[in-house]
């Protein structure tokens, strides 16, 4: 039996193992092989945790993680859509998704996922040059950035500054192989923990261990006045 999450807009259902849905913005279709199932004439989609780090972060414990319908978010790192169409199933019709990807391939994918879900804005982009996407983007209630760059961290704040609203949420999944292969993957966590924590309110913090490899998600509130230097 699937019933209500304690996160909006995200559902479970309990059996040898927690499977985590939300309900299809486009019905009878899905989007990368998930299992559709239906119950009272509802259709929803699972979310796989091994394929979305915001699931993982669900199933791993994440109390909220900050997405609600008809909210505006900022999605850095879309890559072809496959969470990016969940956070679309979350933010509903009258949400939008700015979908921001540098690689043309994934792009061209996602312009396909748009053409059936009319809420999400594909933009091909490099989330490190904001002068560019402050030309394409308004503000934003949520920004979620899953960039697999050295400077990851810097790229999350400075965009942070630029488009999130005080006290909307920031959501951060960290590869720490791409920061510095050198160092421990929770020393590297710790680093960026203690980062965030001088201009951001870390609501919560999780490894995406066995979900995700070497990766962590954090969940913040920004402050008002922050400023990413």
């Amino acid at each position: 039996m699937i019933r209500k999450s304690s996160i909006f807009e995200v559902y479970e259902s309990e059996g040898r193992r927690r499977q985590i849905y939300t309900i299809n913005l486009v019905p009878g279709l899905s989007v990368y092989g998930e299992r559709l199932a239906s119950q009272n004439d509802v259709e929803y989609r699972e979310w796989d945790a091994s394929k979305s780090k915001i699931a993982a972060s669900i199933l791993k414990g994440s109390p909220n993680i900050g997405i609600r319908k008809d909210d505006a978010v900022l999605y850095l790192g879309s890559a072809s859509g496959t969470t990016v169409s969940h956070v679309s199933d979350i933010v509903g019709e009258k949400g939008l998704i700015f979908a921001v990807d540098i690689a043309p391939r994934v792009m061209r994918d996602l312009i396909f996922l748009c053409y059936k879900r009319k809420n999400i804005a594909p933009i091909l982009a490099d989330a490190n040059k904001t002068g560019v996407l402050k030309e394409r983007i308004s503000s934003v209630d949520v920004l979620y950035q899953d960039v697999a760059q050295k400077n990851q961290l810097e790229i999350f704040l400075k965009n942070i500054e630029l488009f999130l609203k005080d006290d909307g949420y920031a959501l951060l999944a960290v590869k720490a192989r791409s920061i510095d292969v050198t160092k421990k993957p929770k020393q590297i966590f710790r680093e960026v923990k203690e980062k965030l924590e001088k201009g951001m309110a870390v609501a919560d913090y999780r490894e995406l261990e066995p979900f995700q490899k070497d990766h962590c998600m954090f969940i913040c509130r920004k402050l008002k006045h922050f400023r990413s230097s």
